[in-house]
């Protein structure tokens, strides 16, 4: 299988197993309009790439290494989104084709440009979100920092898989790893006590996106919704205690 087309079902199985839980030969091939025979050829050619996990007749999801690779192509469409949308004004109803055909083409290195471009938009011009990048910083503004001609990628990632604060279960703990937004944003979130490296937990939500109610240093904080999905945490070793 050609990259493009492997990416395009990584993608493809992203979005329906994050609604219906696995991705279902027939709901793929609605998705990408193939034959349901291309599909079940697609499926078990990238378990064999140990990409998916395939069962006939229960449908398919993403390995460790196939999500990781969905997410970063969905980024970037998303990132490509808002450029098209926000900086060459194409119609908002043609975007998404658009991105489409890009998506697959772009290197690490333009995503990340684009992205300090564009101020590290949250969401797409559809509204959905735009997930954090891989790299070893802890906010845009350090980011920032690195631009410039002296700037060098020094190829640090990111090890922990971290979510918004907004994507926290009630009591669940995770501990602040990277902050979207400049460094107004950044210097507001440390005088309320939340900075980098800083525990947190989620004690209530409120309804229709409302204020996200976070237990921090001993201190109960209302934060609006907005600004909390752009707090990123490491659930991975606090979790639900």
């Amino acid at each position: 299988m050609a990259q493009e087309q492997v990416e395009e079902y990584l993608e493809a199985i992203y979005d329906i197993a994050g609604t219906e839980g696995a991705a279902k030969t027939t709901a793929i091939a609605k998705c990408l309009k193939v034959a349901p025979a291309s599909v079940t050829e697609a499926l078990q050619n990238l378990s064999e790439k140990n990409l998916v996990n395939y069962e006939p007749y229960k449908g398919a999801s993403l390995t460790g290494e196939g999500k990781k690779i969905a997410e970063t192509i969905k980024r970037r469409h998303r990132l490509l989104e808002v450029f098209l949308a926000d900086v060459l004004h194409i119609k908002r109803e043609k975007v998404h084709e658009e991105a489409c055909r890009m998506e697959h083409t772009i290197s690490e290195d333009t995503e990340n440009a684009l992205c300090r471009m564009l101020n590290a938009p949250a969401r797409c011009p559809h509204g959905s979100p735009i997930a954090p990048c891989s790299m070893g910083v802890g906010s845009c503004s350090e980011c920032s920092a690195r631009t410039g001609p002296e700037f060098t990628d020094s190829g640090e990632t990111r090890a922990a898989e971290i979510i918004p604060i907004t994507a926290l279960l009630p009591q669940q703990k995770g501990k602040i790893a990277f902050i979207r937004g400049d460094c107004r944003i950044v210097q507001r979130l440390s005088d309320l006590g939340l900075t980098l490296g800083t525990t947190v937990s989620v004690t209530r939500k409120a309804p229709l996106n409302g204020p996200v109610e976070v237990f921090v240093r001993r201190t109960k904080l209302a934060v609006d919704h907005t600004i909390a999905e752009n707090i990123f945490v490491d659930a991975s070793k606090e979790g639900i205690p």
